[in-house]
């Protein structure tokens, strides 16, 4: 497992190249960069027999061995070969420029991430940059990670950019959607972008949503959108995706319903609050002041500090009246001093010292150079008496009205997004609006629902709840709350 790699089956190869044929695909030279075994340049020399040459490199030598007496054996006269190499290291340019267009890149890349393969001990990596250029926060906490086949699929992108070529790559879904997006935002002349969604448990063995990538160069200007089929052999697309005004939209139909919608957000999202360290900072309560936490102790803390608090999966069936569980929450603002807690809550100070090991050993770096037993996503909004929230792992926009537990507060672990509310009245029209057909549609055209994380923040603040509200007809009812003092701005009473 070096090398990331999922040998592709036979079946599976031929159907591919048996799908690129019927659609009229007749290329000259045939290049797989990563071949394996051999199953794709086998199964090309079949659905090609016109092309003039097939060529296919690996750096597993065992795996250079099984394709080249694969291909030996079943073409000994035709001009396939298979060269041992590194994709990282190879002069692509040297290579591309000798073989014949029409031109095809496929195969099956790594499907691992650079961390997973790094955990590996593998060379086979690329030079350790953060090639998406991530900055500030996104770079900290891991967006910098990228699966091998992103970093290979940019590049074999770039290949096809304006020229008499096609590209045809089995890769997981997100990685064909960030690739694409990537060369629409760069310009480069690519049409007849599609994914086809294959069955990766049922092939590899792999709970990811995978798909067959093709996408052709263009000598003219390039398009911006891509079809999805359902199936590798779907006759018609289930929905388009591409970018509009500079954005990735996931389905283009309902956008260009609902995109008079989008605008200035008039409620600012938040997410919940983020520890890190669940056994610690969540506790169950045990009895009149007691709380066991995921350690298995039980503790007596003083209650200033703890907040009733659903997770996400709480949030998404529903149980957001009786909360099970309460959170430490040790600050009322980001960056403010922690150390009043000892002289506030001393048994709470106590609690929270005897697990500083755990507490400082949190591998996030937004915790550097912060008070001690900092949280994150913090602030008058987190303690409003009121608030529609989502869960952002869950398949679906249903917005939850919360309110308060035992005259405190419920908060959300970080998994979760909110709107603060004043009232609950106010909770209830914004949540109306947020289910009305019109907000589900905007909302929805953003959203990748096979996404690990499928809503956002980002998402969320794209709709504008005024313009929803004018489409439904009920703008003064909202304008009422809209013009009212800040709904959270005098929350700060429990500290």
């Amino acid at each position: 497992m070096e090398f990331g790699d999922f040998q592709t089956p036979t079946a599976l190869a031929e159907r591919v190249c048996g799908l690129l044929a019927d659609r009229g695909l007749r290329p000259a030279g045939v290049l797989e960069p990563t071949c394996g075994t051999g199953t794709f340049l086998h199964a090309a020399s079949n659905a090609f027999p016109s092309s003039k040459r097939i060529l296919g490199f690996e750096i597993n030598p065992r795996y250079v061995a099984e394709a080249q007496h694969l291909l030996r054996t079943s073409f000994p006269t035709a001009d396939a070969q298979v060269r041992r190499a590194d994709f990282f290291r190879m002069d692509w340019d040297e290579v591309l420029a000798g073989l014949p267009r029409p031109l095809l890149i496929l195969g099956n890349p790594p499907w691992v991430t650079s961390a997973e393969l790094g955990s590996l001990g593998s060379s086979n990596l690329p030079e350790k940059t953060n090639f998406n250029r991530h900055r500030g926060i996104d770079a900290l906490t891991g967006k910098s990670n990228f699966d091998i086949s992103e970093w290979m699929l940019m590049r074999a992108l770039e290949w096809i950019d304006g020229q008499k070529a096609s590209l045809a790559l089995l890769c997981k879904v997100s990685v064909a959607r960030k690739v694409l997006r990537h060369a629409w935002k760069h310009g480069q002349r690519l049409r007849n972008a599609e994914m086809r969604r294959i069955d990766a448990l049922r092939h590899f063995g792999a709970s990811v949503d995978a798909c067959l990538f093709v996408v052709s160069g263009s000598p003219h200007r390039g398009e911006v959108e891509c079809a999805v089929y359902d199936t590798l052999e779907a006759t018609y697309p289930s929905s388009r995706f591409g970018l509009r005004r500079g954005d990735l939209v996931a389905d283009l139909k309902s956008y260009d319903k609902w995109e008079h919608l989008a605008g200035p957000q008039r409620y600012r999202w938040r997410s919940g609050v983020k520890h890190d360290c669940a056994k610690v900072m969540e506790l169950h309560p045990s009895g009149p002041g007691l709380y066991m936490n995921g350690l298995q102790e039980e503790v007596a803390l003083e209650p200033r500090f703890l907040f009733p608090m659903l997770k996400s999966s709480e949030l998404a069936n529903g149980n957001v009246s009786v909360p099970s569980r309460w959170m430490l929450v040790t600050q009322s603002a980001i960056g403010e001093d922690t150390a009043r807690i000892q002289s506030a809550a001393p048994r709470t100070w106590r609690y929270l010292c005897a697990h500083a090991g755990r507490l400082d050993r949190r591998r996030s770096t937004i915790y550097r150079n912060r008070p001690r037993f900092s949280v994150f996503g913090v602030g008058s909004y987190t303690f409003a008496p009121w608030r529609v929230a989502v869960s952002g792992f869950y398949k679906k926009l249903d917005f939850r009205v919360v309110g308060s537990f035992e005259d405190k507060p419920i908060v959300l672990d970080d998994t979760c997004y909110f709107v603060p509310c004043g009232s609950k009245a106010e909770a209830v029209v914004v949540r109306d609006l947020l289910h009305s057909e019109p907000a589900q549609g905007l909302l929805s055209a953003f959203v990748f629902w096979d996404s690990k994380r499928p809503v956002t923040v980002g998402l969320l603040r794209r709709l504008d709840l005024l313009a929803v509200a004018r489409e439904v007809g009920a703008d003064a009812e909202l304008s009422s709350f809209l013009d009212g003092p800040c709904p959270a701005g005098d929350q700060l009473r429990f500290w």
